[in-house]
């Protein structure tokens, strides 16, 4: 008689066994130590003993990329330093839910062709290379696949709703600007400071009117381009003769005070969706049809009419151009620097913005090939830093927060931008590029600074296009550590020892050992 899945008998060999466990948020059934307890039952029945755990806790299962537990385990399988005959796992959704169904199947595929069989634990049928079994792991892999793209339109919806319903989805309020908290009905319940991020689900955020003095800067800066004719570098330079500076701290130019111009939070309206990052893919640019916003959602700070008159004048600037007159000031800005970016136009005196040009042409890119511009890998980084300048605060703020949040006390040098973490350690931010190699193999460059180095430097690696977050590292300043790092996508195993793919694992580090061990 053939033995049943549920039989054991004490007769048989153990069986050397690893456990892969993996929590995600949207279900406690799915905790690690859910996964683990319902594995060690399983361990129990059939002669198995555990003899090594491999976990990724809160990651996404959409890839294999940042889950550091389940790299390492297929490493050691197929890299012949498996001491086990089996990996046990939760259930088909918990060895992820890729996207591709044969990403799933190719992973444990390397599994089994190195000897290491897989075995999903609370799965109605054993993994036994069956017509039946191999056709229930291929529709419980759809399933899960599914299921991530079905709760990514579900959060989108929800994420919509808010946003119609006046409530603010993320990123800075912007100079003039302040975010509230509010109760789920709506009370005002306090400012958040730059730092500062809601701790009950339930709240929301909402713009209210900034200091008043920061009020009257932002209509200053309307009246004096619409009733005063001046245009947005002239407006930058009174604002920086009187010594104003944006929110960031910062002097302003001809494309901060043109974001100020557009921006229609001003008038009080909520709009999101501009841009589109689902599901990991590239972020794109949406069209406006496709923006969500709600109108009159914020008590504006400018006047309607005011707005829409410098609207109107932006406009105008490049509808009384003809194509061949946008093109033709576009060749000589060409002449005179030898190269084009997006930064490079919008703080151009008399050019229409890097915008209007994407409006009326399509896209930067195609507007380039029209004056004859090929943007080569020479300049290419020119745009990237201009992305990564603009991102910088962002990124701040985030690892800012995702410190204090793990109980850290930080203070930031506003000269230097070195954090002194509890007093006694010391950090450095880096945003690290993304670029290319000819042979298409993505590459980081990492410029620690070797002449008063801090005790950790934190290195963001940028997906290309520096338009988000690929993963961390956390460096230590080590002896004999070289001043110029180069990452690959893949690093040796000292390196990925200090790899996080998130900031929750990053801070989850910082709560597990003090920072002063890690320095």
């Amino acid at each position: 008689m053939t033995e049943s899945r549920d039989e054991t008998s004490s007769d048989l060999p153990q069986i050397r066994a690893a456990q892969y466990v993996r929590m995600s948020t949207e279900h406690q059934r799915y905790s690690t130590e859910n996964q683990a307890d319902a594995i060690r039952d399983y361990a129990a029945r059939h002669n198995c003993t555990i003899v090594r755990t491999y976990a990724d806790e809160g990651k996404s299962g959409l890839n294999i990329d940042g889950r550091a537990g389940l790299q390492k385990l297929i490493a050691d399988v197929t890299g012949g330093h498996a001491d086990f005959e089996i990996v046990l796992v939760y259930d088909i959704s918990r060895w992820g839910r890729f996207q591709d169904a044969d990403e799933s199947a190719y992973y444990e595929y390397l599994c089994r062709r190195a000897g290491v069989r897989v075995e999903y634990c609370a799965e109605p049928f054993d993994n036994d290379g069956s017509l039946g079994s191999d056709i229930q792991k291929m529709l419980k892999r759809k399933m899960a696949g599914e299921y991530s793209r079905d709760l990514s339109v579900k959060v989108f919806a929800g994420q919509c709703r808010l946003i119609r319903l006046g409530f603010r989805q993320g990123g800075p309020a912007g100079f003039g600007l302040r975010r509230q908290l509010v109760d789920e009905a709506g009370r005002s319940k306090a400012l958040l400071a730059r730092l500062e991020h809601k701790s009950i689900q339930t709240d929301r955020v909402v713009l209210v009117p900034g200091p008043q003095d920061e009020v009257e800067v932002v209509r200053r800066i309307y009246r004096s381009f619409v009733e005063d004719g001046r245009n947005e570098g002239e407006v930058a330079a009174m604002l920086n003769a009187d010594g104003i500076r944006t929110d960031l701290g910062r002097t302003w130019t001809r494309g901060t005070v043109h974001q100020v111009l557009i921006n229609e939070k001003y008038i009080g309206n909520n709009v999101w969706n501009r841009g589109t990052a689902a599901l990991k893919r590239k972020r794109t640019r949406n069209e406006p049809s496709m923006w969500i916003r709600a109108e009159g959602a914020f008590l504006p700070i400018v006047d309607r009419l005011l707005f829409d008159a410098a609207q109107a004048i932006i406009r105008g600037r490049s509808a009384r151009l003809s194509d061949a007159d946008m093109l033709d000031v576009l060749r000589r800005l060409l002449a005179e620097h030898g190269y084009l970016s997006g930064l490079m136009i919008d703080e151009a005196s008399g050019c229409p913005s890097s915008s209007a040009y994407r409006s009326r042409f399509g896209s930067l890119l195609r507007t380039y090939s029209l004056v004859g511009y090929a943007p080569d890998r020479d300049f290419a980084y020119v745009e990237s830093n201009r992305r990564l300048r603009l991102l910088n605060p962002t990124v701040v703020d985030e690892v800012l927060a995702a410190l204090r949040a793990a109980g850290a006390s930080v203070a930031v040098d506003p000269e230097t931008g070195i954090l002194t973490i509890n007093e006694e350690v010391t950090a450095s931010l880096l945003l690290c590029r993304c670029t290319q190699t000819a042979a298409g193999s993505l590459r980081w460059l990492i410029h620690l600074d070797g002449t008063a180095p801090p005790d950790i430097t934190i290195a963001v690696r940028m997906e290309p296009g520096e338009e988000a977050v690929r993963d961390y590292y956390l460096l230590p300043s080590l002896d004999g550590m070289a001043a110029r790092l180069r990452l690959a996508e893949r690093n040796e195993a000292g390196l990925d020892t200090f790899r996080f793919a998130t900031l929750e694992a990053l801070y989850e580090l910082m709560r597990r050992v003090p920072l002063a061990e890690v320095a």
